[in-house]
């Protein structure tokens, strides 16, 4: 009986591995599906088939369905205080599966990280970030938390490039020269077109930003960087300056024995 169980469980989960090829080779394949949507239903089919042999493996050895849902009933009770977090992961992954609002693939910021999607299970689900560490992230939180999902619909992302120039500049040179960096970088999109802005009178700047739209998230800190390499160069052909931090110092009193000492160092400004 024990052999015939344990037969028939290995066999359900051969039939659980089959099962998923043959639908990723030929079903998924061939009509394109999502790579979420694949994911999700290849993992209904190894539990769907995992639930089946466990009732297989109780059949062989001799426990009826109605022996089960009573022992089942009896563990409910220390399930439900002894494992609450557990039992509340796995319903979070079976959410997650059924109402993808986070699918494999996806850049996503949790708790402050950036990353990719790379597996969701039972418990948990795993974000690489982008410096390839794996973040592992109970199911339950992604479901009860603010998670930021920058790919759901689509990967196209506005990015936002601020720039401070000195008190003095031609506003409207700035402006034309923001504009012309914007359209001319082969990653931004023509539309919605680049806009430049003037936003505020810096303490030590006149503030702009060049707000732009650019096909890929995953490209930010790229094109972000070669823009702002690009207006460099273009500040200092067309002699816009970027200025430094500017504080004026207010001393309302020194001591006596400082002011000595300055003195007599400095002969020159004493007289």
């Amino acid at each position: 009986m024990v052999l015939l169980a344990l037969i028939s469980f290995y066999l359900a989960m051969q039939i659980s591995w089959l099962l998923q090829a043959m639908s990723e080779t030929q079903v998924f394949y061939r009509k394109s599906v999502d790579r979420g949507v694949r994911d999700a239903i290849k993992k209904l089919i190894h539990y769907a088939m995992v639930l089946i042999g466990f009732l297989f493996v109780l059949s062989s050895l001799g426990l009826s369905l109605q022996n089960f849902v009573v022992v089942l009933g009896a563990l409910g009770v220390g399930i439900g205080f002894g494992l609450q977090d557990i039992v509340n992961n796995f319903l979070s992954g079976l959410i997650l599966l059924f109402e993808r609002p986070v699918k494999i693939g996806d850049a996503i910021l949790i708790d402050g990280e950036y990353g990719t999607v790379v597996k969701i299970g039972l418990r948990s689900t795993v974000v690489e970030t982008l410096d390839q560490a794996e973040l592992i992230v109970p199911n339950a939180q992604i479901i009860s938390q603010k998670v930021t999902n920058w790919t759901l619909s689509n990967r196209r992302v506005r990015l936002v490039v601020p720039v401070g120039v000195a008190y003095g500049s031609d506003i409207e040179k700035v402006m034309l020269i923001l504009a012309e960096a914007g359209e001319s970088h082969p990653d931004v999109l023509d539309e919605p077109a680049p806009s430049p802005i003037f936003i505020a009178f810096g303490d030590s700047s006149l503030d702009f930003e060049l707000r732009i739209w650019i096909p890929n998230v995953d490209a930010r800190p790229r094109v972000k960087s070669e823009l702002l390499r690009d207006l460099d160069q273009q500040f200092r052909k067309a002699g816009v300056e970027i200025p430094f931090p500017q504080r004026d110092l207010h001393l309302r009193s020194v001591d006596g024995k400082v002011m000595k000492r300055m003195l007599k160092d400095n002969p020159v400004e004493a007289d």
